[in-house]
């Protein structure tokens, strides 16, 4: 006979293990990841920038409601970096960007001072904003780890589920476990074990997004360098551990699965970005892909199954879920605990699943 704990997550991503640290305090947590370690898929492979503006209405609720937690869990995750958008011929894009991530515009001469090989001839405009920053994704997670098992409760590695039985009893490659609420934070998966669980499947999408690490160009030292973007994101490039990541943004559809990177997407978006800079791409040095995982409205889902109030989804986080964690797993477990929550009644309603019932 099994244990049963109060609360067992299925997904050792950022979803699984913030959800995890928020709840571990009021009862005994299993959390179970099916890879060897926390964070392997869309954790594990995000550009992670916290930027406030970036999102729908209800992830730019959540992103402002995680801003402090950012700054202060673990001794604060965040470090400078900024965020640079560059019109090299799509004015339209340009503008709107502008307006909805409220940029301030600079001067080719300003961009080329932070960016030195930018290209005069190709980039007309530039815009700016200093308070985007770079998060930590790594020491997050093993923060929230640490948490949950500071608090007696369990992490499991190589525990990829096979069989969930009503009640819940969970039969994974690494044991069997049970729990009285049963948390579905799985992310590419999520759909899959919403229909092994014999509750309904949302329409969760996953989307492979390629990413190639490039050597920094010329040499030059880019870790003060912002991160850069086309017009309504068709690449971005980012500083990385002395290198360049380079992606085209691509958000093509994909099965769940360990993703790698698309050729034909990787080098249209290494062309793109070279359209804007005056040094040319050589040979990646390594290339990689993630997966994107967006419900049918692309608002994150977070809350008890309608047709099932001892499921819980905590899902569809896209691109945001390392910027939204904080706050997304702070309502996740207000909403599991019965109590009051910070955001307001409207993002509330963008984010329950119960919007997806007709």
């Amino acid at each position: 006979m099994t244990d049963i704990s109060d609360f067992l997550i299925i997904g050792g991503g950022i979803a699984g293990t913030s959800l995890g640290a928020r709840l571990a305090r009021h009862g005994t947590v299993t959390l179970l990841e099916a890879e060897t370690a926390l964070a392997y898929h869309a954790s594990g492979r995000s550009a992670a920038l916290y930027e406030e503006t970036y999102g729908q209405p209800s992830t730019i609720a959540l992103n402002k409601a995680s801003k402090d937690d950012h700054h202060t869990l673990d001794g604060g995750v965040l470090s400078p970096r900024g965020l640079m958008l560059l019109d090299s011929g799509d004015p339209a894009h340009f503008e709107s960007d502008m307006r909805v991530m409220a940029m301030e515009p600079i001067t080719l001469a300003e961009a080329q001072e932070m960016v030195p090989i930018l290209n005069p001839s190709t980039v007309h405009r530039a815009g700016y904003h200093a308070e985007a920053l770079d998060i930590d994704t790594d020491r997050l997670v093993q923060h929230f780890a640490r948490t949950i098992r500071q608090h007696g409760g369990q992490v499991i590695t190589s525990a990829k589920v096979t069989a969930i039985h009503p009640g819940w009893r969970v039969e994974t490659a690494n044991g069997t476990f049970s729990a009285r609420l049963l948390c579905n934070a799985a992310g590419a998966w999520v759909d899959q074990i919403a229909v092994m669980s014999g509750v309904a499947p949302l329409g969760f999408t996953p989307l492979r997004r390629s990413m190639a690490r490039i050597k920094a160009p010329s040499d030059h030292d880019v870790s003060r360098w912002p991160m850069m973007f086309g017009p309504g994101e068709d690449w971005y490039a980012k500083p990385d551990a002395g290198a360049l990541i380079v992606s085209p943004a691509d958000e093509d559809l994909s099965e769940p699965m360990d993703a790698w990177a698309d050729d034909m997407a990787l080098a249209e978006g290494l062309a793109r970005y070279e359209t804007a800079v005056t040094v040319p791409v050589t040979r990646p040095l390594a290339t990689w892909a993630g997966l994107r995982t967006f419900s049918p409205d692309r608002n994150l889902v977070i809350g008890h199954a309608p047709d099932n109030p001892m499921f819980f989804w905590q899902a569809g986080q896209g691109g945001y879920g390392i910027q939204t964690a904080p706050a997304a797993s702070r309502l996740g477990a207000d909403l599991i605990l019965g109590r009051s929550s910070e955001l307001d009644a409207e993002t509330r309603a963008q984010l329950d699943p119960a919007r997806f019932i007709s």
